[in-house]
């Protein structure tokens, strides 16, 4: 499934939230992401449609085994380039912004190469 940017980023949001807290609910993504009630509740019905996530009776969300599976992917995407941009000598709150907007466009096979860089880095 190609997931627009804006839904990866509602995915990887609800990821980072579920690491906190088992009970993430969408006024918690609303504070954290910074948009409006009403945006995030649009989101929710359509990654909830598009079986991404659950909820239950109690509004709190939940992502399934293919939503976990996108969430975890996005989330390394922009650990990796974090850190790949600190190794260039860019500053953290640039290389946060920056990996935060890459990792939605870069090719899978740019991202194994920095991520094989990386390894190889760590190595020495």
């Amino acid at each position: 499934m190609a997931l627009k940017e804006s839904g990866e980023m509602y995915i990887e949001t609800i990821h980072v939230l579920s690491q906190k807290s088992n009970n993430v609910r969408s006024i918690d993504i609303s504070e954290h992401m910074g948009y409006s009630k009403p945006s995030v509740s649009r989101a929710i019905r359509v990654l909830k449609k598009e079986g991404l996530i659950t909820t239950d009776d109690n509004g709190f969300i939940k992502l399934t085994k293919e939503g976990q599976s996108i969430a975890t992917n996005i989330y390394e995407r922009h650990t990796v380039l974090s850190e790949f941009f600190k190794e260039l000598g860019v500053d953290e709150e640039t290389a946060t912004e920056d990996a935060c907007r890459i990792e939605h466009y870069i090719s899978d096979k740019t991202f194994q190469a920095i991520k094989d860089h990386m390894n190889e880095l760590n190595k020495k």
